[in-house]
């Protein structure tokens, strides 16, 4: 199976570059369950995109501080080849920005948190399961495309995922981040949110993410729904 992970983050700063990108953290989050997949990454968030005719079987659209309401030309872009992919039947995967883009795209509404920044690890229910993964966002999305189905959610973020069909799943929440990077993004944005915020994410990190649990989650959900394997 070939899978395109879309990198939305815009964040090239120091601790990012100390750390591995988006596309390498999905690839082994995946890849440790199914290490005979292929991952491609490309970096929208540079305008860099796969070319017009290229099929996978499979796509992943990263987390981003980036805004689905941004005017940058990538944004726009991203929108229109998420509407192409879910014309064309093909598995699309959403987290953060990905789940929230993906709404945005199909006529869903995203708009900011009522109660601010939500960071650190944090309990929602996915398809009736509890499960505990990693947040980092202002944004959320509000109302679902018509055709969507809510997933589940917590008193945070009422829409924590939702699918369309057999095609599209989304997470509003962050399965490629492992505890270790959790805990340093933490402090390293420690100073930028407000005190009870990081004091909150800091104490949540005592109990790791269930990313064993969301990393089978994605692999059921590719092999179920993905078009006849490209050669």
């Amino acid at each position: 199976m070939h899978i395109a992970v879309l990198v939305a983050n815009t964040d090239e700063s120091d601790f990012a570059q100390a750390h591995p990108k988006d596309g390498a953290k999905f690839a082994s989050l995946l890849q440790g369950l199914r290490p005979e997949w292929r991952m491609s990454s490309f970096s929208v968030k540079d305008g860099e995109f796969p070319a017009d005719a290229a099929r996978f079987d499979g796509w992943i659209i990263t987390g981003s501080p980036a805004s689905v309401h941004d005017s940058d030309a990538w944004v726009r872009r991203l929108l229109g080849l998420i509407r192409q992919i879910v014309a064309r039947g093909e598995p699309l995967f959403g987290a953060c920005f990905g789940h929230q883009a993906i709404a945005v795209a199909l006529g869903g509404l995203v708009g900011d948190n009522p109660g601010g920044w939500v960071f650190g690890a944090v309990d929602t229910v996915m398809e009736g399961a509890q499960m505990r993964l990693y947040a980092a966002h202002r944004e959320q999305v509000l109302a679902v495309p018509e055709e969507a189905v809510v997933l589940g959610g917590n008193a945070d973020c009422a829409v924590g995922s939702f699918a369309i069909g057999r095609s599209v799943l989304t997470t509003q929440y962050h399965p490629e981040m492992t505890q270790g990077f959790m805990t340093a993004l933490v402090a390293e944005y420690a100073d930028k949110l407000p005190a009870e915020v990081a004091a909150r994410a800091r104490a949540s990190l005592a109990v790791a993410s269930d990313l064993d649990v969301i990393a089978a989650r994605m692999v059921r959900f590719f092999e179920e729904a993905a078009v006849e394997p490209l050669l």
